[in-house]
């Protein structure tokens, strides 16, 4: 009997220590100490402030960078005006604006020809249409033309055998010039006292002079590369220094 109750006490002790291993293995772990906390607390602050500091600068990262695309397409709008300005200076695009057209015609044939203008006095020559070319730039044309030829700054004017070239190209009467500005003041240009107007019609010719609101007159289309003219190395540093 004294065994079994040994048993029974040595089972018992086993049973407690067993039950104490279990609750001291399941208990929480060791609370962190206030030091520590407080390190973590001002380490939490610091990284948020920084946090914020760094999104502060890509805010205006992003301001600057949307400010310079806004400048480049100011700039590029720019750039494409002056360039579409620039063509229509130089006559290479097609332009229309309010202007006046001037038609000459030469004098009806006085010896059975059929050509007109039996006497070359009385014939429309390739200096008439320069001087009225140059009367009307004069006058303020912004852009012209001679039956469908564009007159730019390095168009020519004149006469080839029995015909006038205009860019290289023939052109037959009647001759037609189209102008765009002002157009009450191009035809007073022209019809002025003692005028080019005045003076071919004394000679027999035709002249017509129309104003209209709306004019379209073509681009030039001619060779325009250059061959052998090339800018002067080093001339705008002899022009800043000078």
């Amino acid at each position: 009997m004294a065994s079994k109750y040994s048993i029974g006490v040595v089972a018992l002790l086993l049973g407690l220590m067993m039950a104490f291993q279990f609750r001291t293995s399941a208990l929480p772990p060791a609370t962190v100490s206030a030091d520590r906390v407080q390190g973590l607390t001002m380490e939490l602050k610091d990284l948020t402030a920084e946090r914020m500091s760094i999104e502060a600068e890509i805010r205006d990262l992003e301001s600057r960078l949307s400010a310079a695309r806004k400048g480049n397409d100011e700039l590029e709008v720019a750039l494409r005006k002056e360039i579409e300005r620039t063509k229509v200076m130089a006559g290479v695009t097609p332009v229309e604006g309010p202007g006046i057209e001037v038609i000459l015609r030469n004098p009806p044939p006085t010896d059975g020809t059929l050509g007109g203008g039996g006497d070359h006095l009385f014939t429309v020559r390739d200096e008439d249409l320069l001087r009225a070319a140059n009367e009307l730039r004069a006058a303020g044309a912004e852009a012209l033309a001679i039956n469908g030829q564009r007159l730019t700054g390095s168009s020519e004017i004149r006469l080839a055998g029995a015909f006038i070239n205009v860019n290289m190209n023939r052109i037959t009467p009647p001759y037609r010039i189209q102008a765009i500005g002002d157009p009450e003041a191009l035809r007073a240009a022209l019809e002025m006292t003692d005028g080019l107007a005045a003076a071919l019609r004394e000679w027999g010719v035709d002249v017509e002079i129309k104003t209209h609101p709306h004019i379209e007159i073509p681009g030039y289309q001619g060779p325009s590369t250059l061959l052998f003219a090339q800018p002067v190395r080093g001339q705008s540093a002899k022009t800043e220094g000078s």
